[in-house]
């Protein structure tokens, strides 16, 4: 595996935005994982650089899923909605990631 140089600019582009909904809220109560929405060319490592450099935690380990577009109908017409990649990410024990406080 070749080392990957990873620039700031690039791993501050490769976190789209948190998923928070009732499934990876039940997720981070249950495995103490948090998902992310992340661009569909980003690999592990990088996922795991970026969240380190944005949220200053210790991650422990990256999953990674595809997830399809689905079809969708305006009329007659089909249209698609795009590919997008969510990644779930395990903390080491004891960090956390607090999205509330920039209340």
């Amino acid at each position: 595996m070749s080392a990957q140089i990873h620039t700031q600019d690039r791993l501050l582009q490769v976190i789209v935005a948190p998923q928070i909904t009732e499934k990876a809220t039940r997720i981070a109560d249950k495995n103490q994982q948090i998902a992310f929405k992340v661009r569909t060319d980003a690999t592990k490592p990088e996922i795991k650089a970026a969240i380190e450099l944005v949220f200053k935690v210790e991650v422990d380990s990256v999953t990674v899923i595809n997830v399809a577009g689905k079809a969708k109908r305006v009329g007659r017409t089909m249209g698609r909605r795009q590919d997008w990649k969510k990644a779930y990410v395990s903390l080491k024990p004891g960090q956390e990631i607090n999205f509330a406080a920039g209340e």
